[in-house]
Parts: C-alpha cells; sequence; structure tokens
C-alpha cells in the first residue's frame, strides 16, 4: 500500500509593525509656540524629523504629521516660579492617511541657550533658574550708581550711596521682570520616547 505523504504548509501571520517601547524620535515644530501666549488646549503641530524605522523596516517616513495639545502653560513669576509648558501628544497620521493615536512623552528639547529643558518626572518642559541674571544686574546698577555717586559727590560717602540707590534699582528691576518663557520656535526639535508599543496598521 502507498502511502501517501501529505506536506501541511502553514502560513503563519507576519509580525505586526509596530513603534517599540522605549523607542525614540525626533519631532520637529511647525507652528512657535511659548508660555507667554499658550493656554491650555492650544493645537501643537509638529513633522516627524526623521523616518521611524525599527529591524530595517520603514514605519513611519520623515516629514509625517504628528498633533499635539497644550495640556498646561504656565508663565515665569517676577518673583519665583520657573515658566513650564505640558504638551500631549495624541495623533501621528500615516501617508495613508489614516490617524493613528500615540502618546509619547517629550525626552529632550532644543534649549538655544535658554537653559529650558524636560523635567523627566513631570514629562514638562521647564526653563532654568534666573537668580544669576538677576544678581548680575544688581551688581551692574550697583556699579554704575556708585560711580555716579562718587562723580557728583567726589566722595567715598557718594560712592556708597550711590551704590545702594543703584542696588536699590536692581532690585526693583528684577521684581518687576518676569524670567524667561518656555519657547519652541518653528524648526526647533522634540525627542519623543514611546512608554508603551503603538502597532502600526
Amino acid at each position: 500500500m502507498r502511502l501517501s505523504v501529505i506536506l501541511i504548509s502553514l502560513v503563519l501571520p507576519a509580525a505586526a509593525a509596530e513603534i517599540p517601547q522605549g523607542a525614540h524620535v525626533l519631532l520637529r515644530m511647525v507652528n512657535s509656540i511659548n508660555t507667554r501666549t499658550a493656554k491650555e488646549g492650544d493645537y501643537v503641530y509638529m513633522k516627524t524629523a526623521t523616518p521611524i524605522v525599527v529591524n530595517g523596516q520603514f514605519l513611519v517616513p520623515a516629514e509625517s504629521y504628528v498633533q499635539g495639545v497644550v495640556s498646561k502653560a504656565q508663565r515665569s513669576g517676577r518673583v519665583k516660579g520657573r515658566a513650564s509648558l505640558s504638551i500631549r501628544i495624541e495623533t501621528l497620521t500615516l501617508p495613508s492617511g489614516q490617524a493613528i493615536h500615540i502618546s509619547p512623552n517629550p525626552a529632550s528639547v532644543d534649549s538655544e541657550g535658554t537653559g529650558q529643558k524636560v523635567d523627566s518626572k513631570e514629562h514638562e518642559i521647564q526653563q532654568g533658574g534666573n537668580v544669576g541674571k538677576d544678581v548680575e544686574r544688581g551688581a551692574v546698577l550697583s556699579g554704575a550708581g556708585a560711580g555716579l555717586g562718587g562723580m557728583v559727590d567726589r566722595s567715598w560717602t557718594g560712592a556708597g550711596i550711590g551704590a545702594g540707590a543703584g542696588a536699590g534699582v536692581g532690585l526693583v528691576t528684577a521684581l518687576l521682570t518676569r524670567g524667561q518663557e518656555v519657547e519652541l520656535r518653528a524648526g526647533s526639535t522634540m525627542d519623543v520616547v514611546f512608554e508603551r508599543a503603538v502597532p502600526i496598521p
């Protein structure tokens, strides 16, 4: 009796494409936003600055649109309180036009010499402190006041009074001047990290 060997071909489904947990993606700002004018609920528009590639597979091309929304915008205070900005990133639009839900968190942003950076615990962008600048401003005004007082009074007493007046002006100026705001300019970049995997259809 002849035995027929029947070969059964099992077709395994291809592994689902996804942006893995922990992946970093660089986004580029399309519009500018800052804590001076931003309000909760304002939209933020970005594009992927580089393609998203996983295991040699191109999942999302560069220049794909990403949309987010401001969830918190706090201006810098006059005496204390640093500016902070929170952005909730919500959708990524694929070349097909399909929008998928995403929720990565900011990991770093362009500081552009301002000292702004991402707080890793709060996932918000915070501005650096201005204490050094306030002290420097007070010192400059004190020195200018001392010089002016010395010239007018031609004595060390006048210089001391001038220095005191200059320091007073420096203090008042510091109290009336807000610190730097958080600002993300069009063209600047933001590195985001995915806390969970996101399937790509």
